[in-house]
């Protein structure tokens, strides 16, 4: 493969990506504690050897998927009536407890299960302020739950939510649309600012989401249209140099 063709390809490939992970955004437009994707791309320096090209010409730039990263700003708090629907108007997470282990999330659709546990949606258990799972006796039918965290009903207090913040938010690692594993310690929120009664919303913006897809798509095909023409280039000297028959 030549120079100019690979440089095209790896500007394809990074499209591509980015044209997924758009794709990916708008089909969670409405996922609830969905955080939009954004790619970052960088260019990989070649440096050619010394005589190889032209004075003044000694490397060549590909482009490279150097990172994937999510925009941090909430979305808009949505409020729904069902008292077991949560949602953080701060920074933090809440914590479930899933058969890989503990993930954090703001998909704050939680529920009781038969056995008075409160879950989320997949049925994983949601934690307290000690890691441990949060049980609802049958008879707690008056669910209060305070912007702390704390659970109480007509018998009393119940237990608290608990809510963390990882301290090193780059070492996140996205499980699926709304989960996620903290390769860092996590630390507790003291007001973590919990609403009853709502959900965070997706903080996808369609428009924007199809308009930089548009983008993205007028570039792959650019760039598409490019490696034809050098195809094209090519073949046309190979005919010019080539006698006919040969």
């Amino acid at each position: 493969m030549d120079i100019t063709t690979a440089l095209a390809a790896s500007r394809l490939v990074a499209q591509q990506r980015a044209m997924d992970v758009t794709a990916n955004n708008l089909a969670n437009a409405s996922t609830p504690g969905f955080r939009a994707e954004r790619v970052q791309f960088s260019a990989w320096i070649d440096r050619q050897p010394s005589g190889s090209t032209v004075p003044g010409d000694r490397t060549v730039a590909y482009t490279q998927d150097r990172a994937t990263w999510r925009e941090q700003q909430p979305g808009t708090i949505t409020h729904t009536g069902n008292p077991f629907d949560l949602a953080l108007s701060s920074d933090g997470y809440f914590t479930v407890n899933t058969k890989a282990g503990p993930r954090l999330t703001r998909d704050g659709r939680f529920g009781p299960m038969p056995n008075g546990m409160l879950a989320d949606g997949r049925g994983n258990p949601v934690l307290d302020v000690a890691g441990k799972p949060i049980r609802l006796s049958p008879t707690d039918t008056r669910i209060t739950i305070a912007s702390d965290g704390s659970i109480s009903s007509e018998n009393g207090p119940v237990g608290k939510i608990g809510v963390v913040r990882p301290n090193d938010p780059m070492k996140m690692r996205a499980e699926g649309a709304t989960n996620f594993v903290s390769d860092s310690p996590t630390s507790p929120v003291a007001s973590p600012g919990i609403v009853q009664g709502a959900v965070e919303d997706s903080n996808v913006q369609p428009v924007m989401e199809v308009t930089r897809m548009t983008n993205d798509l007028r570039e792959f095909e650019f760039v598409t249209q490019l490696v034809q023409a050098e195809s094209d280039r090519q073949q046309t000297m190979i005919d010019k140099l080539l006698p006919p028959g040969s």
